[in-house]
């Protein structure tokens, strides 16, 4: 039977591009509006280029997309000409900026209603490659764990992360199911440990060349009734 249910977050329980988006837009207005001759000596464009730079040179922190846009935002405001202690201070509340405006999700149809009945019959998890924080997005009562790529050291599809929630639950692969957008990092990497999977197809893609997974859904309305089936089966 099934114990725990593990959920990936970005563009499962929400769409993370359009708040990315939207996020970003927020932190540029707060740097124009506080740091306006930084502006207009600094192409903020620049930002796509020293990610890339970040990231390249410090491949064991990039995982961690908290550390990776701070870091950013200090490289730019350094070569903009700020001594460390501003850079600092200036990229911390850029980024607190970017951060709130982050957390502020709008969640696809059916995931609070169904996150409520699963979390009062089953042990809730959340897994994730991205920084949201769980209890500003307001689903903190709901989860009994949250594991991130920051807080394991490793993005999925690396195995430690989903290792932490079967442990910190004390349940085997097999009674645990995770439900995911993402064909690798998500469906194959849980079902490599033996767990079930559910794999969230909401815009009608196309499965690729990998093992299926245990149930697909095209609206989060539809996971309730496929984890009875799955319950069913698995004690048939």
């Amino acid at each position: 039977m099934i114990k725990l249910i593990t959920f990936d977050l970005d563009n499962t329980l929400w769409d993370v591009e359009a708040i990315v988006v939207r996020a970003e837009r927020r932190m540029r207005a707060h740097i124009a509006e506080a740091h306006p001759e930084f502006v207009a000596r600094y192409d903020l464009r620049e930002l796509s280029r020293l990610r890339t730079d970040v990231a390249r040179d410090r491949p064991d922190l990039a995982h961690d997309l908290t550390w990776l846009r701070r870091e950013v935002l200090r490289r730019a405001f350094a070569e903009g000409g700020y001594d460390e202690v501003a850079a600092v201070a200036a990229a911390d509340t850029a980024f607190e900026e970017y951060f709130d405006e982050r957390n502020r999700v709008e969640y696809f149809a059916g995931v609070l209603e169904t996150l409520e009945a699963l979390a009062a019959e089953f042990e809730l998890h959340a897994l994730s490659n991205g920084n949201a924080d769980i209890r500003r997005v307001g689903l903190g009562h709901l989860f009994r764990h949250h594991f991130s790529a920051i807080s394991v050291g490793a993005a999925k599809p690396d195995p430690r992360m989903y290792r932490a929630a079967l442990e910190a639950a004390g349940v085997a692969p097999h009674e645990a199911l995770h439900v995911g957008d993402h064909p690798e990092q998500d469906i194959a990497a849980a079902a490599a440990l033996g767990m079930r999977t559910v794999w969230v197809n909401f815009t009608d893609q196309v499965w690729p060349a990998l093992p299926r997974p245990d149930g697909e859904i095209s609206e989060f309305a539809e996971l309730l009734p496929l984890l009875r089936r799955l319950q069913e089966a698995g004690s048939a």
